[in-house]
């Protein structure tokens, strides 16, 4: 085992500028969907669902495209030489509509115009029972396939953009919430054909990794067949804690979690310091299967517990090569790294 690298979660350029002051050593997650949610971009996102034709969704994801190109430029720029991990879309789309308990009301009080109307049906056909285990990540995009191309392309070009003005970047696209290898394989070929129209006129070659996140007990378990369509793999451990627990997260820990703790009933909170002998094997059996296919499988966390010393300790066994946390926490994060490397004195 060598050392264990410590890299941020950072969503924009003076985030990832932060992470890298703070001695980040690559953004290991970088989440899309924040650009999603500027008031600039709001209305363009909720055209884009709200498109009658393939010719108004093309237009608004062509509009995403430009905006999200420009934000990859800074952060790429911020990062340059350094891994930029860049997470494809996540939540599911009714998260950029508005509530529809908030329209109802004004339905009934005020009424809504012909605008708000059709925001309305969009919020009702999006809505879900159960949104974390609903249509979201990978399976987004398998519905509307559309929308990782337009996100892969913009990375692209802001990449080939740093190339020719003499940058270094260093790109790995990461696909959300695969739970089988034929999903990947699918997402896969997206985001090579993306890749491919977007570095046409780039002289020099653009290495890109491919991979996804391993977030559901499952994508741990067949992790030998996820690793044959994957170049990477990070560990979403937030969600692998709530879908190996069967906990909600927002629920459990207001409700319930401290007369957990206090009776002993679990020792300390899951998503505060990983659950060793749950989801952190769940964690090792991945980094095993997976290698079996692909001795050089690289292998990461990102998650909060990525800047949690005991977990880390954790993560450097199970033979990850990097941790991602917030900017703030590298530095916590570095030092239990060397600590965990240097192992017991």
């Amino acid at each position: 085992k060598g050392k264990l690298a410590v890299r941020a979660n950072a969503d924009n350029g003076p985030d990832a500028k932060n992470a890298r002051d703070f001695g980040a050593e690559g953004i290991g997650l970088c989440r899309t969907e924040h650009m999603f949610l500027g008031e600039d971009r709001l209305p363009i996102v909720r055209r884009m669902i709200l498109a009658d034709t393939p010719d108004e969704e093309t237009a608004a994801l062509e509009q995403l495209r430009v905006a999200q190109k420009a934000d990859f430029t800074e952060i790429l720029e911020a990062m340059d030489g350094l891994p930029v991990t860049v997470r494809l879309l996540d939540p599911p789309l009714h998260e950029f509509l508005p509530s529809t308990h908030e329209l109802a009301v004004k339905e009934a009080t005020t009424g809504l115009s012909g605008e708000e109307q059709k925001l309305y049906q969009a919020a009702k056909t999006w809505e879900e029972f159960n949104p974390m285990l609903g249509t979201r990540g990978v399976r987004l995009g398998v519905i509307k396939p559309g929308l990782y191309a337009m996100q892969v392309r913009a990375l692209m070009e802001a990449a080939a953009d740093r190339v020719r003005a003499g940058g270094k970047p260093v790109v790995e696209i990461m696909i959300p919430l695969t739970v089988t290898r034929e999903e990947l394989a699918l997402a896969r070929s997206w985001v090579e054909d993306a890749v491919a129209e977007a570095t046409k006129g780039v002289k020099k070659r653009l290495p890109v990794l491919i991979g996804t996140m391993i977030e559901t007990p499952r994508a741990a378990l067949r992790a030998d067949e996820i690793a044959e369509e994957s170049d990477f793999f990070s560990f979403g451990t937030n969600d692998l804690t709530q879908m190996t627990f069967g906990f909600s997260r927002d629920d459990v820990e207001g409700r319930m979690m401290s007369t957990y703790l206090e009776l002993g009933l679990l020792k300390r909170n899951p998503f505060e310091t990983i659950d060793k002998s749950g989801v952190g094997e769940l964690v090792k059996i991945g980094c095993e299967r997976g290698r079996k296919v692909k001795p050089n499988l690289k292998l990461g966390v990102c998650g909060e517990h990525g800047g949690d010393p005991e977990s880390i300790e954790l993560f450097y066994e199970a033979g990850l090569d990097y941790v991602s946390c917030s900017p703030f926490r590298v530095p916590i994060a570095r030092l239990a790294s060397a600590q965990a490397v240097l192992g017991p004195s």
